[in-house]
């Protein structure tokens, strides 16, 4: 499953220099998952509200290939894949929407399914499963 997300480089993404504070590609990225979830029609609340479960983000990277500056107009491509019953990962690629051809920035997030009380891994929620199928 891949899903693309448009963004707009706003004001408060950059920083003095005028291009995207580094911390923010991971902010993007993450609105980027949201929508995908939406789109797939899970819903952020339901799954929040399940007390068993929490999907925290346990590691991430992010290359930066070419600056991104306010008024850009971005497309974030996700690719998510399971790792395991426990885990998944999710690729994303940033690139113009002028150019799709010109990749900006690359990240990776991957997400463990854990029991918020005992903090011990479980078995990633069914709707997760069908969302990455």
């Amino acid at each position: 499953m891949s899903f693309t997300h448009k963004r707009t480089v706003y004001l408060a993404d950059t920083d003095a220099a005028g291009v995207v504070y580094f911390a923010n590609i991971l902010v993007m990225c993450h609105e980027a998952y949201e929508a995908s979830l939406a789109k797939a029609g899970i819903s952020l609340k339901t799954l929040l509200s399940d007390r068993s479960t929490a999907l925290p983000i346990v590691h991430s990277t992010a290359d930066f290939l070419r600056p991104m500056f306010c008024g850009d107009q971005l497309l974030i491509e996700l690719s998510p894949q399971q790792l395991s019953d426990t885990e998944f990962e999710i690729a994303y690629q940033i690139v113009a929407a002028s150019s799709s051809e010109e990749c900006l920035a690359k990240a990776i997030t991957r997400h463990v399914c854990i029991n918020p009380i005992s903090r011990r891994r479980t078995q990633l929620p069914e709707v997760i499963i069908q969302w990455l199928r």
